[in-house]
């Protein structure tokens, strides 16, 4: 009988074309079945709570997988971090219930965005942050955010792409927090149950844009009833982008 286990990673996603398995290109779904096969002998996918986009970064990033193999959780662990690339890293392994899914279990997510606000660049963060040399004004930002809290129709703030567009585009943001996190860095930190895709890249742009006052706050609130992606704007560069948390 397969036991259903339970992962916990972090990754580097510099040098990840995303996520989810793709033939060909590198992605960190497919090096970590490519270690799981080598340990256990087997071929299964693995289930992931979010599946993020290339060039995108985990700090806590959950999967689940069935298999035979009767290892223990600390020897999973420990093998499975011999075997992955150092841009990936197993942080912990527990047998979970079967019926135990990282998808569709998941109650809430924290993702994280940084960006670097200073007129000289640094040679160090290019592929960890968003580089903007010009003054952003943290206060419009977070009137800006809080257009953007409760339960929306985010269609204005998903991905332009027609494969990757929701039937349900409804979701609701319960926390925005934008504060300085020195050395010239600012951090934001979005919550909700779920997220559309590039959601929070999407409000990102958005948001910078209020901060260099290019829109006024409640213009936001105003891209958000257009529902209308065009109004929203430009998709903020994907290595800022951090998966922080999963709640179950």
């Amino acid at each position: 009988m397969k036991r259903n286990l339970k992962l916990v990673l972090e990754y580097d996603g510099a040098r990840f074309h995303g996520w989810q398995y793709q033939v060909g290109v590198r992605t960190v779904q497919g090096v970590l079945e490519e270690a799981l096969a080598r340990l256990t002998g087997e071929g299964q996918r693995v289930t992931a709570a979010s599946r993020t986009d290339a060039g995108v970064h985990a700090l806590e990033q959950v999967v689940n997988f069935p298999t035979a193999c009767h290892h223990s959780p600390e020897v999973f662990v420990r093998a499975l971090n011999a075997l992955l690339p150092r841009d990936v890293a197993v942080l912990s392994c527990e047998e979970v219930d079967p019926r135990f899914n990282a998808r569709f279990r998941a109650r809430g997510k924290i993702y994280r965005y940084l960006v670097y606000n200073n007129f000289h660049r640094r040679a160090f963060g290019h592929f960890y942050s968003w580089h903007i040399p010009e003054p952003l004004d943290i206060e419009a930002m977070r009137e800006s955010a809080k257009c953007l809290l409760g339960r929306h129709d985010f269609s204005a703030f998903q991905s332009k792409s027609r494969e990757s567009a929701e039937k349900d585009p409804v979701r609701e943001v319960k926390r925005i927090e934008i504060n300085q996190a020195g050395n010239g860095y600012l951090c934001f930190e979005f919550e909700a149950g779920s997220f559309l895709k590039q959601m929070v890249r999407n409000m990102m742009g958005t948001l910078v844009l209020a901060g260099r006052a290019k829109i006024r706050p409640e213009a936001v609130a105003q891209i958000l009833e257009s529902r209308d992606r065009k109004q929203a704007g430009p998709t903020a560069p994907a290595a800022g982008l951090y998966l922080v948390k999963i709640f179950y």
